[in-house]
């Protein structure tokens, strides 16, 4: 069975092979919930769960650094760079903020509070223990964060006139497709467009340093209130302005294509809730450009 689950994964250490399975075996790494070691021999019964650790297949390296924003003895808040995820899934295991932190910081039970997509950067909390990871969760499940978002994209000088203004939508996205798409139906996403702000010289400048020539850029200003999946991205990219360095609204970017180099421009800029421990009113600012 364990052998199974091994050769079956989409993204395979190439020296993940039978020999390695033994070795996890010899090492008394196969194990039972309780910790009991199991032997290729085991017949293993309906409803137990095994446990083992997979070899992680070789990942490119991310080129940036995580920077905190704030500790105590319940969160580390740190601001994330684009291209690591959040959290360990399909092809991204080590170069993930939630691998990484675990591994600086010694902190084993470090656990993210919420989500951001592997392109977006900005604000994202961490809990220290276990015993006060469900009470932080809890706030953004509920929805009980308010978020702010910016991002860069062509300046519509006619869509900032209309601001500030809700787009709400009815958005789909298949699992294991890449882009989502917004359908007729009741609207299950809802964004808040608060601001749009031209750039300053200096600030389309550096654009133009890592993009290239561009149109004059704007900073978009974004209150999700719904979290759907790429909701932002969908909703900039229905409004006529997808966001800058985007590489799935309106084209999708094949593999090889990726350059860490260059970002997508979405940056969760500031979190702000009440702390649900002790009441205090908590506000966290990514400093990212």
């Amino acid at each position: 069975m364990v052998g199974r689950l091994i050769a079956t994964q989409r993204h395979r250490h190439p020296d993940d092979d039978l020999a390695a399975l033994q070795a996890r075996f010899d090492a008394r790494e196969v194990v039972l919930r309780s910790g009991e070691p199991l032997t290729p021999e085991t017949l293993v019964q309906p409803g137990w769960d095994v446990y083992f650790y997979r070899m992680p297949a070789p990942e490119p390296t991310v080129p940036h650094e995580i920077g905190i924003i704030h500790r105590d003895e319940d969160l580390i808040v740190v601001d994330k760079p684009p291209y690591l995820a959040t959290m360990p899934r399909g092809r991204h295991i080590t170069e993930t903020v939630t691998v990484r932190l675990r591994r600086s910081t010694g902190i084993q039970e470090l656990s993210p509070a919420h989500r951001l997509d592997r392109l977006t950067s900005g604000v994202l909390v961490f809990t220290v223990r276990p015993e006060v990871r469900g009470a932080y969760q809890r706030l953004f499940a509920e929805r009980q964060v308010t978020k702010t978002y910016e991002a860069i994209a062509r300046h519509d000088t006619a869509l900032a006139a209309t601001t500030p203004l809700e787009w709400a939508s009815r958005m789909v996205k298949t699992p294991g497709e890449i882009q989502g798409y917004i359908v007729d139906g009741e609207p299950n996403a809802r964004t808040t467009l608060a601001d749009v702000v031209p750039l300053t010289d200096d600030e389309q400048t550096a654009m133009e340093s890592v993009h290239g020539p561009l149109e004059r850029q704007a900073r978009y200003v974004l209150r999700p209130e719904t979290g759907r999946t790429h909701q932002l991205r969908l909703h900039m990219w229905a409004a006529g302005v997808p966001i800058l360095g985007d590489p799935v609204y309106p084209r999708i970017y094949s593999e090889a294509e990726e350059d860490m180099a260059v970002p997508m421009h979405l940056i969760a800029r500031s979190l702000e809730f009440t702390d649900p421990l002790s009441g205090e009113a908590r506000r966290f600012v990514s400093r990212r450009l």
